[in-house]
C-alpha cells in the first residue's frame, strides 16, 4: 500500500513529543502505517503487538524492559489491552527527558478511542499528541475520477474492502469484518453485550443513517431502556464506527434542534449492514442521499485543521444547514451536501446561513466542476473542499 496522507504528519508529531498515539478502528491501516513511519524513521525501533502473548510477556516488568530500549521509537500496537503500562511511560518519558532525550520515544496504536484517552490522559497529559487515522479519503486514491469516486463510496474506505479485486470480494471482506468486530473484539474490550442484539443495533442505526437520535424509539425496538441504548451509543462512538454529529450550540434566538445525527461512519460497512451490494443497488436504494451525505462529513472532518469544530444546524421553523464548520480566523463554513449533478439550494439553508452568520457557503455536489449559484454559495466537488480545508492546516 503506499503511504497514508497523514505519514508526513505523523513523522512531525514524533519529532515534536515524546508520544503519539494513532486512533482508528481495527483494519484501517495502522500497523502498516506504523511499519512505514519506522521504515523512515532515523534512528532504531522496536514493535510490539499487545495482542500477541509473547509480546505481553516481554512486558511482564515493563519498566526494565523499555529502560533498556532508550534511544529507539517503541511501537506498542493496541495498547489499550494493557492500560497498566501508561503509568510506567510516564516515568520513562520523565526520566528521559530530564537526561535530554524529549521526542520520538514511544509510537501507541489504539482501537479504541475513549478508552485511550480516558488511560492515558491522567498518565501522559503534556507528553502525548493524539491524532486518528482515517479510513483512505478521496485524495489518497491514484485515480479520482468519478468512477473511482463512487467506487470508494460504494465499499468504503477501509483498504482490503476498497482494494478487493471485486464487489463482491469487498462485500465478503465487510461483512467477516463486522462480524469479528461483534464476536470478538468488542468482547475483549469488556462489554457483555450479546452480538445479535449488536447487530441489531448497528443494522437500525443503519436505516436512520443521518436522522436525529430518537433513543425512545431504538429502545422499544430493542426491548431495552433509554440508558442501555446511550450505552450501546457509547461504545459505537468509543470504537470510532459511528458518529454522533451534535447540533449547532452557538448564539441563536431560534428554536434549534438538541438531538444529534448519528451516522455509520464508514459507507461500505453502512452498506453491508442494509445488504447494498452494487452501485445500482446503491443508487436505487432511499439510503443513497444519506449515505452520500455521511461519505462527505467524514471526509470533510477528516480534513479539518486542529481546533476546528463541526455540527449540524437546525430549527424548528424550518432553517437547515448540513454541515457547520468552525475554522481559525473565526471563518464559519456553512456546508449544503447534494448527490445531485444539478444542485438546488433550499430556502432552509438561506435561512440557516443567515442565522448563524456564515462567512462562506458551499454546496458539495456530485459533479467535477466549482461554479457560483448566486447570493454567495458555491457549488463544489467533494475533493476541491477537502483540499481547501487540508491547506488550512
Amino acid at each position: 500500500m503506499n503511504l497514508r496522507a497523514s505519514a508526513p504528519l505523523f513523522l512531525d508529531l514524533l519529532q515534536e513529543f515524546p508520544a503519539v498515539a494513532i486512533l482508528g478502528p481495527r483494519q484501517v491501516g495502522k500497523t502498516t502505517l506504523a511499519h512505514q513511519l519506522c521504515a523512515q524513521w532515523p534512528g532504531e525501533t522496536q514493535y510490539l503487538d499487545l495482542e500477541l502473548p509473547s509480546d505481553q510477556a516481554r512486558l511482564q516488568d515493563a519498566e526494565a524492559y523499555l529502560a533498556n530500549l532508550a534511544g529507539k521509537l517503541v511501537v506498542l500496537d493496541e495498547v489499550q489491552r494493557m492500560p497498566e503500562l501508561f503509568a510506567t511511560l510516564r516515568g520513562l518519558i520523565d526520566l528521559r527527558r530530564r537526561a535530554g532525550l524529549r521526542t520520538g520515544q514511544f509510537l501507541l496504536l489504539g482501537s479504541a478511542s475513549g478508552a485511550l484517552l480516558q488511560q492515558s490522559s491522567e498518565s501522559l497529559a503534556g507528553r502525548i499528541a493524539y491524532r486518528e487515522l482515517y479510513p483512505l479519503q478521496l485524495h489518497e486514491l491514484e485515480s479520482k475520477d468519478i468512477a473511482a469516486r463512487d467506487r470508494l463510496w460504494l465499499r468504503g474506505g477501509f483498504p482490503e474492502a476498497l482494494l478487493a479485486r471485486s464487489d463482491v470480494a469487498s462485500q465478503r471482506w465487510r461483512s467477516q469484518f463486522i462480524t469479528t468486530y461483534l464476536e470478538r473484539d468488542i468482547p475483549q474490550l469488556g462489554p457483555r453485550i450479546p452480538a445479535s442484539t449488536l447487530r441489531r443495533f448497528w443494522t437500525m442505526l443503519a436505516h436512520e443513517q443521518g436522522q436525529l437520535l430518537n433513543a425512545s424509539r431504538l429502545a422499544t425496538s430493542l426491548a431495552v431502556s433509554g440508558q442501555t441504548i446511550t450505552r450501546y451509543l457509547d461504545l459505537m462512538s468509543d470504537l470510532m464506527l459511528v458518529r454522533r454529529l451534535q447540533p449547532w450550540a452557538g448564539n441563536s434566538a431560534k428554536r434549534l434542534v438538541r438531538s444529534p445525527k448519528v451516522y455509520v461512519r464508514d459507507t461500505g460497512v453502512l452498506h453491508s449492514l442494509l445488504g447494498i451490494n452494487s452501485l445500482d443497488a446503491l443508487l436505487a436504494h432511499p439510503v443513497a442521499g444519506s449515505s452520500w451525505e455521511g461519505m462527505v462529513i467524514e471526509h470533510l472532518i477528516a480534513a479539518m485543521p486542529e481546533g476546528a469544530e463541526a455540527s449540524f444546524y437546525r430549527t424548528s421553523a424550518g432553517a437547515e444547514i448540513d454541515l457547520v464548520l468552525e475554522l481559525p480566523g473565526q471563518q464559519r463554513w456553512a456546508v449544503e451536501i447534494k448527490r445531485s449533478s444539478a444542485p438546488t439550494i433550499s430556502k432552509g439553508f438561506h435561512l440557516g446561513a443567515t442565522d448563524i452568520g456564515a462567512t462562506h457557503k458551499w454546496v458539495v455536489y456530485g459533479g467535477s466542476e466549482t461554479y457560483p449559484l448566486g447570493e454567495g454559495i458555491k457549488a463544489m466537488p467533494l475533493e476541491q473542499l477537502q483540499t481547501a480545508l487540508r491547506e488550512m492546516g
